[in-house]
């Protein structure tokens, strides 16, 4: 978990979307879709990092949880309630992931505390995700780009309130990131394989 916003990358969120909004999930795969680089052959991986030992710090692996039972190819998933990602093995789940996908482009996937007025807001922003940057643990940062829920309010006794976040708003908060992956993946540019290319150069030769 991040406790801190202003641990996001200095270039600010690409997207701010309340997770009651109408077309939250195409807003969200909008914000997604202009930081993946378009046509990429790289593997596009979802880190979803948290804990369910942690009411608030479960929005990583439900979103996780979610995101497996949707088809969202070409995304890669890692990270839910029955394989979390959390503080003490994240180092080695990333190691996990880069061995499996070759360059991967991975996506950090978090709970954050924030200001009241933010609560249940969800950010899209470029650059990495530091969990735990918040509360002063040398962990990993995670990502060429991520996505941030604010579960709750920070500033005193951080790990009672993640402690106290409403289930029901993390909940709602983990569909509408789930939908707009799923959206996103509906709509990203694919490059064709070199076996569809070659096929389409060979019948552009046969005419």
């Amino acid at each position: 978990m991040n406790l801190k916003p202003q641990f996001f990358d200095k270039k600010g969120p690409v997207a701010k979307v309340g997770h009651e909004e109408e077309q939250s999930a195409e807003k969200l795969a909008e914000g997604l879709l202009s930081r993946i680089p378009a046509f990429t052959t790289r593997p596009i991986v979802f880190v979803c990092i948290g804990t369910d030992r942690s009411t608030g710090d479960s929005l990583g692996p439900l979103v996780g949880t979610l995101l497996k039972e949707k088809e969202i190819s070409p995304f890669h998933v890692y990270g839910t309630l029955d394989d979390p990602i959390h503080a003490v093995n994240l180092a080695d789940k990333l190691e996990e992931i880069k061995k499996k996908h070759f360059n991967p482009y991975m996506i950090g996937i978090d709970a954050c505390l924030g200001r009241l007025k933010s609560v249940g807001s969800i950010h899209v922003s470029g650059g990495p995700v530091k969990p735990g940057a918040g509360v002063n643990k040398d962990l990993p940062e995670v990502g060429e780009m991520h996505i941030t829920g604010i579960v709750n309010v920070s500033g005193f006794m951080e790990f009672f309130v993640l402690q106290n976040t409403r289930l029901n708003l993390v909940m709602n908060m983990a569909k509408a990131i789930a939908g707009g992956i799923h959206t996103a993946s509906r709509q990203l540019p694919v490059k064709p394989s070199f076996t569809a290319l070659k096929w389409e150069i060979e019948k552009e030769q046969m005419h």
